[in-house]
């Protein structure tokens, strides 16, 4: 039996969110890739995302980390530019540790989002509850009651770069 039919189409809303509609059969829930997880092979689970330029905190980790561990899954698609920002919030470490499954590749996966009920991405499925559209990392502590915190005392701000003042000339 060949590949199922796949129809989508591509419409970033401001809400954060993409749209896709996969015409495939009923096969079940998909399980988020496995490289990556706490144990930190350096696999990245969603390497069809592309890659975080900075690095991550412990705190990004810790929440990518506690989200696997929780099993909440984050439903996404490669061209979908709204799931490259939500991977990118978490830096490179821990965005490619996310329990993370792409709808749009392969048949197999494209079956199990349909299956799940995920026609928006990026989405993220909790048990039975759902977000839709791109959370910002406060968002997502809060929805799956992380017991940590996001930013701990004494953490310096990032750096920033500035252009040194022009030379005075006399």
């Amino acid at each position: 039996m060949g590949h199922p039919v796949r129809f989508c189409f591509r419409l970033a809303l401001a809400s954060g969110l993409c749209l896709g509609l996969l015409a495939a059969g009923d096969q079940g829930r998909a399980q988020p890739a496995s490289g990556g997880g706490s144990g930190g092979s350096g696999v990245s689970t969603s390497p069809q995302l592309g890659e975080a330029l900075s690095p991550s905190s412990p705190a990004q980790i810790a929440l990518a980390d506690y989200l696997r561990a929780k099993g909440v899954i984050f439903y996404g698609a490669y061209w979908c530019p709204h799931c490259f920002h939500q991977k990118v919030v978490f830096g490179q470490e821990a965005g490619n540790r996310l329990p993370y499954v792409e709808c749009a590749k392969e048949a197999a996966a494209a079956q199990a989002c349909e299956a799940a009920g995920v026609t928006a991405y990026p989405t993220w499925v909790m048990g039975k509850e759902r977000k839709v559209g791109f959370l910002t990392l406060e968002e997502l502590a809060a929805w799956t009651l992380y017991p940590g915190t996001l930013n701990p005392a004494g953490t310096a701000p990032a750096a920033t770069t500035t252009n040194p003042p022009a030379p005075k000339t006399p």
